[in-house]
């Protein structure tokens, strides 16, 4: 539960074997190259173009609705002949359907005015025609009109004049502007669309005869993939006439590795710490069973490298107030289940693997909670029942569940400082973070001290903010002391820093959304549960029907509910308030130069 301690590797050798190290550091798959060229970004743009395009052929070929029989074996295919058959096949049914939308929408405009062409000019003695579309509340305006008109069609809403004139009317002529109809004829639209429709279902057919070849492409999207990154790679070392040099951040217990590499090849070898001026990549190792807290931490912000992990923390307090938000039991078996249909799909990848983890850590404590709650699709246990003795907590008792909601936020905040100090250590800024754990947990005891102001709680807690805002005051700056006058500046840094207690204190009371979503879930499930049981009651028959349907669309909705409140609050009380106070620079990920293939 760490971050990977780095070495930065780099290799030396002459210039006729870069291309061969080179591809057997990607075989190796461990280094996070470091670009020694400065016009690497203009360059790396050119690269990746053979990978993206058979990625965007084959996202086409698989979204075909049909697909034919899987090629396994072929010696005549040609990936690249078959990625440049799918493009400009896509190419051309975006043009056509483009073409056919552009047809729908001008029939559409056209079939209230007939099927008519109009007549060439002068055939009417200079007289031309001229269309609008009016509404029927301004018809009464052309009583006064002084053009020659007509009403072909109307509808509920328009009618459709003609207006015969030689030139175009002014604009205060008519009431609302002229339409523009074409000069071809609807039933020539008509039969231009038709034609495109054929012309799309052979481009589908096309589309559907190259399905076959999904499964050879899909093979050799990875080789291209691994091509593009060696050529990239290519680009990012430094060539001087007769020798390259190749640079990279490697994990530490790889090193061994890496040196006999060098050795063998013939390399010169330079190992180095990360300096100051260096921006390692972040790399996160965590057991498999707290893996999945990696996937939340880098869903939001990877650590910076001189950081800490909070992938262990996220993952159990994500965990916990899913729980505490969804609170009832029986939509947590619910989860379950639907978790069991999909364990061994989502076995099938190491990030499905983390997710699965995470997940049952979530049901499990989300029925724990459920049942500690008493909650079950809404319904309470009969009294006599043994889950009725596992109850613990009243999601009605507001008091109780306030104090309980805001006591995690304390724990959660005050867990953030002392991990904070404990980064800081040994430097005197470690008592910065130890203030605000002081007065948090000392306006917390506070909190809960009753009105007898002697009481050991009231005592313990007003100590604890005297000792917490003298520790800020005094240890909270970062103003490093190199004259007499940056003493009284550091002081004043520390009393500026006390106005942070206001959103200390926003942060604690945002905790108790756990505690009203909660409720509101468990409200919602109980409305459901009544309204199905006085449907059921006062229509006889029929009423069952309806009431499994309010029981059903009424809990699914709410569990819908449910895993939106619960994964963005869970997650928001981690990325916002807990890394507010722990978590301070941003990272990178750590991008391995290694090779992809199919199993």
């Amino acid at each position: 539960m760490a971050i990977v301690k780095l070495k930065k590797m780099t290799f030396c050798g002459l210039i006729e074997d870069k291309a061969r190290v080179l591809d057997q550091l990607q075989t190796m798959g461990d280094l996070h190259l470091i670009p020694l060229t400065p016009s690497r970004r203009s360059r790396e743009r050119e690269g990746g173009k053979q990978s993206e395009q058979m990625m965007q052929a084959l996202r086409y070929l698989r979204s075909s609705p049909n697909k034919r029989h899987q090629v396994k074996r072929s010696k005549n295919f040609n990936s690249d002949h078959v990625v440049d058959q799918v493009l400009k096949l896509k190419s051309k049914t975006r043009e056509l359907t483009d073409k056919y939308d552009a047809l729908q929408k001008r029939i559409k405009e056209l079939e209230p005015w007939g099927d008519f062409q109009l007549p060439e000019t002068g055939l009417l003695a200079g007289q031309r025609f001229w269309f609008y579309i009016i509404p029927k509340r301004m018809m009464n305006k052309l009583k006064d009109c002084d053009y020659t008109w007509q009403t072909v069609h109307q509808d509920n809403l328009f009618c459709y004049v003609v207006v015969i004139a030689e030139t175009e009317p002014p604009e205060n002529a008519l009431p609302v502007a002229r339409t523009h109809t074409g000069s071809i004829a609807l039933s020539e639209l008509e039969h231009q669309r038709d034609e495109l429709e054929l012309a799309l279902e052979d481009l589908q057919a096309q589309r559907e005869s190259l399905t076959r070849w999904t499964y050879l492409l899909t093979l050799h999207c990875n080789e291209a993939w691994n091509f593009d990154n060696l050529q990239q790679a290519q680009i990012l070392t430094r060539d001087e006439t007769s020798v390259f040099a190749v640079q990279g951040w490697l994990p530490e217990k790889h090193l061994q590795r890496y040196q006999a590499f060098a050795e063998q090849q013939g390399l010169a070898l330079l190992i180095e710490e990360p300096t100051e001026e260096d921006r390692p990549p972040t790399l996160l190792e965590n057991p498999p069973q707290l893996a999945g807290g990696e996937e939340l931490v880098n869903f939001y912000q990877t650590p910076h490298y001189g950081g800490w992990d909070p992938s262990a923390m996220v993952f159990f307090s994500f965990s916990l107030f899913f729980a505490l938000i969804l609170s009832d039991a029986g939509y947590a078996a619910v989860f379950a289940l639907f978790l069991l249909f999909k364990w061994r799909q989502l076995g099938k990848n190491v990030k499905g693997r983390r997710i699965r983890v995470l997940a049952a850590n979530t049901i499990f404590l989300s029925l724990l909670w459920g049942v500690l709650c008493g909650s079950y699709f809404g319904y309470a246990p009969k009294p006599e029942s043994v889950f009725s003795e596992l109850k613990f907590f009243d999601l009605n008792d507001f008091s109780g569940m306030m104090r309980l909601t805001i006591a995690i936020g304390v724990v959660h905040i005050a867990m953030a400082n002392l991990i904070k100090a404990y980064q800081l250590m040994p430097s005197s800024q470690a008592l910065g973070p130890i203030g605000w754990v002081g007065l948090v947990v000392g306006g917390f005891c506070l909190w809960l001290s009753p009105a007898d102001k002697q009481a050991i709680l009231s005592i313990f807690g007003k100590s604890l903010l005297i000792v917490g805002a003298v520790l800020l005051v005094l240890f909270n700056s970062h103003r490093r002391i190199k004259h007499w006058s940056d003493w009284f500046l550091r002081l004043l840094d520390g009393l500026k820093s006390l106005i942070g207690i206001t959103q200390l204190f926003g942060d604690v009371l945002s905790y108790m959304r756990l505690f009203a979503l909660g409720l509101a879930s468990a409200s919602l499930a109980l409305t459901f549960n009544h309204l199905a049981e006085q449907v059921h009651h006062n229509l006889p028959g029929p009423g069952l029907f309806f009431s499994i349907m309010i029981l059903l669309l009424g809990h699914g909705l709410n569990l819908l509910l449910c895993i939106l409140s619960g994964v963005v609050h869970g997650l928001r009380l981690n990325f916002i308030e807990f890394y507010n106070w722990s978590v301070s620079d941003e990272g990178y990920p750590f991008k391995a130069f290694s090779k992809k293939g199919v199993h």
